[in-house]
Formats: structure tokens, sequence, C-alpha cells
């Protein structure tokens, strides 16, 4: 189909305990490779086995074994410092990519040097659209997504703009932040930006470096008809501290873009969710019902505050 040259590319895919996914997205990627693509595994010290498997079924992958976990950001970075190519793809173990894909992004990219990055359609398992790409947070975000008012109010302006309500994933456009599950730009300009920011370890970096290429003047495309299948969350659903991190993270990115009080907001929205979830877990209580021990919840928020 096209005649975009693979041998441009260096495809990043950093993975944590997700073994049998990781190999499913690997063969996903033989045709790229053997097309010359440069195919980068990153294991970020996973505990079953992802990196032995990898070394023994994809052996003309490079693989970057890590004694530590240290999160999305700094295997991503991992990757991108084996990287020999012009083009980077970052793609999660999750994923599975589509014939053609690869190739679409690439003559996009090579065809339009005002864009910084590109993106694909992200689709389910059954081959479902998914609703991926969203807006910028702004102060109002913190007030309605993740707080009462969104169980509330989820049809609320803010909501509807942050999830973009109005955005056709059908079609190719513009768009100010797809997820990082895929995204493909130059190397010289992702190293010129400094990469992904290690300090939000696994969330919001993604947000974060789409602001930062919009704020250099540098649009996103989204590619409609380069698909990706993206099963989402086989690594982060395994953290037993999700929430945590989390919140930890929107709060840094926060503070990052728009200063210290607005890291104050950020807290103060955060408190309004954990009263509402500690009122409701003594209602649950109180009329019998069981319900998780609320310590453990109220010595992580106090953590929370103080950082």
């Amino acid at each position: 189909m096209s005649g975009a040259d693979l041998a441009k590319l260096t495809v990043v895919v950093p993975a944590w305990n997700t073994r049998e996914l990781l190999l499913d997205c690997l063969a996903s990627l033989e045709s790229a490779r053997g097309r010359g693509a440069e195919i980068v595994v990153v294991d970020d010290a996973s505990t079953d086995g992802s990196a032995d498997a990898v070394s023994h079924v994809f052996p003309r992958a490079v693989l970057v074994r890590c004694s530590e976990n240290r999160g999305f950001a700094a295997a991503i970075h991992a990757g991108v410092a084996r990287a020999t190519r012009e083009y980077l793809l970052l793609l999660n173990a999750d994923t599975r990519v589509e014939e053609g894909a690869l190739e679409r992004m690439l003559e996009f990219l090579e065809a339009a040097p005002e864009h910084g990055a590109c993106a694909p359609r992200l689709v389910d398992a059954s081959g479902a659209t998914q609703r991926a790409c969203m807006r910028f947070p702004n102060l109002w975000t913190p007030l309605f997504f993740s707080t009462p008012l969104q169980r509330w109010w989820p049809k609320s302006t803010e909501l509807e703009r942050y999830f973009y309500a109005d955005f056709d994933h059908e079609h190719d456009a513009d768009v100010e932040q797809p997820p990082a599950a895929a995204l493909m730009m130059r190397r010289e300009e992702f190293e010129a930006l400094g990469g992904l920011d290690e300090d939000l370890r696994l969330f919001f970096n993604d947000v974060d470096l789409c602001q930062r290429l919009a704020r250099r003047g540098r649009k996103i495309r989204y590619l409609a008809g380069a698909r990706v299948m993206h099963h989402g969350g086989a690594s982060t659903r395994q953290l037993s501290d999700f929430a945590a991190r989390w919140h930890a993270d929107r709060l840094a990115y926060t503070r990052k873009h728009h200063g210290a009080l607005a890291g104050l907001w950020v807290k103060l929205c955060t408190s309004f969710t954990w009263v509402d979830h500690v009122v409701r877990t003594l209602i649950a209580r109180a009329r019998g019902v069981r319900a998780e021990p609320l310590a453990p919840l109220c010595r992580a928020f106090g953590a929370y505050l103080r950082s």
C-alpha cells in the first residue's frame, strides 16, 4: 500500500508484567521489522518472564532490561537512548498494530513538517473505536473530573469539553492530546523537548508532552485510517496504589503548568472527593454493607496533602 520507508522508524515498547500481551504486540510488528523498522523493547523490571520470552521469541528486537521499575517515562527514555532512526513510535505493550498503520503515520509526518506528532485511531478488541483523544485540563477540570460533580453532573460543560464530546473520532483532525499508547514523532524533536517528564512517573506525562508541543506551535494529527488495537491499562491495573499515583501525578502536572496556587486548588478538589468517599463509606456501614477500611485511605490522603 504505502511507500513509506519503515527503515526510518524506531518503535519503543515499554513493558511491565504484560508477557502475553507484549508478545502479541511484537508479533504485530514483525512485518514492519521485516521492512527495516527498529524494534526496542524496554522491560521495566518485570517478574513474569517477559524479558526472557522476548529474547527467545523475538531475538532480533533490541531488548533493554531495567534492574528496577522506574515507571513509564523512564522506560521510554531507556528505549529512546537505544534508538538509531529518524522517527519514533512510542507504543504500549498492550496494543496490536494493524496492517498499514505505521506506514500511514510515517507518511503523514514526512509530508507535514508543521506537525510535531501524530496518533492512530485506537480500537478495542471488538474493533470499536475508543474515544481516546482529550483536550488539555484547565483549572476547572479538577473540580469536575474525578470528584462527586462528575457523578452528579456527568454532562457538565467542562466534562464535555475535557472529554472532547464534540470530536468525531471517525475522521482525521488536529487534536490537543492523544494518549501516548501509540504516538509517533521525530526523534530529534522528542529529544529537543527533553522527552517525557520523569517527575510524572506514570500518569499525565503524555498530557505534558503534548502541552509542550502545543506551546512550541506544533500540531498533533489524529489519523482515523491508522488503526491500533488497545487493551488499555494492562500494567497500571496491577498497581496497588493506582489512585495515589494518579492523584500525585495530576498534582505535579498542575503545579508545573499552572503554578503552586493551582496545586492548592487541586488539593482542595481532591479533598472534596475524599470527604464524599468517607461519608458514603460510613453510610454504607450504618446500613450493614461491608466497606473497605478507611484507615489506609486516610493515611494515603494525609501523605498527599503533605506532598
